[in-house]
């Protein structure tokens, strides 16, 4: 079977099926890791043969490429929204809120990037820590410029960005951690969790 071409723009069909192949591998690789997963894994969950899924994707690598390139448009678009010009304290406040939305609302992709994240992506490191990287830097400069004018408190910018995104993404990650050891807590655990971040953020920023 030929595989489908780039060249031409898909039909909404082709484009339907895509989809339905995207959504059926990001389950098995957020269960079963990329390395775990097989495409005869995701083409049985999208309910489709073999040959049909490798139309559309050559291989599972080409599958979980795009997937990462989504995920990783996703998961910076938070952090590309903190404002320079805005009050520091909110503008971190907002990020976290917004972190938080992201691991309620899109839990198998923050495990699925979790899980790339931690096979030390082999082949993708470029691709993934070149736009993040330069993200990053670019905010780390921003809170190192608000914490020289004085208008936020003292603290490691790379740090406070790290205990972000481990505090915010927790509670996707590792739900079912959150499940076996305190199961009260799990059903309003982002609720309850954006309380508690934004009183101690708050009160670690403030000058």
């Amino acid at each position: 079977m030929a595989r489908m071409s780039n060249a031409k723009p898909k039909t909404k069909i082709q484009r339907q099926k895509t989809e339905q192949i995207l959504t059926a591998a990001l389950e098995v690789f957020a269960l079963h890791g990329s390395s775990g997963a097989s495409i005869n894994m995701i083409a049985k969950t999208a309910g489709l043969t073999t040959p049909n899924l490798l139309y559309y994707f050559e291989s599972k690598d080409a599958i979980r490429k795009e997937l990462l390139s989504r995920t990783l448009q996703l998961w910076m678009a938070p952090l590309s929204m903190v404002n320079p010009q805005g009050d520091p304290v909110e503008e971190i406040c907002t990020y976290i809120k917004r972190k938080l939305e992201i691991s309620k609302n899109f839990p198998r992709e923050s495990k699925f990037f979790a899980n790339e994240i931690l096979s030390g992506l082999p082949q993708s490191r470029s691709e993934i820590f070149g736009p993040l990287k330069e993200l990053f830097n670019a905010k780390v400069q921003v809170f190192e410029d608000w914490i020289e004018d004085g208008r936020v408190a003292k603290v490691d910018p790379h740090h406070l960005l790290f205990s972000i995104w481990a505090t915010t993404q927790h509670y996707a990650d590792f739900d079912v951690q959150i499940e076996e050891i305190a199961p009260a807590k799990l059903q309003d655990r982002y609720a309850e969790a954006e309380s508690f971040l934004l009183e101690m953020y708050k009160k670690l920023l403030t000058v």
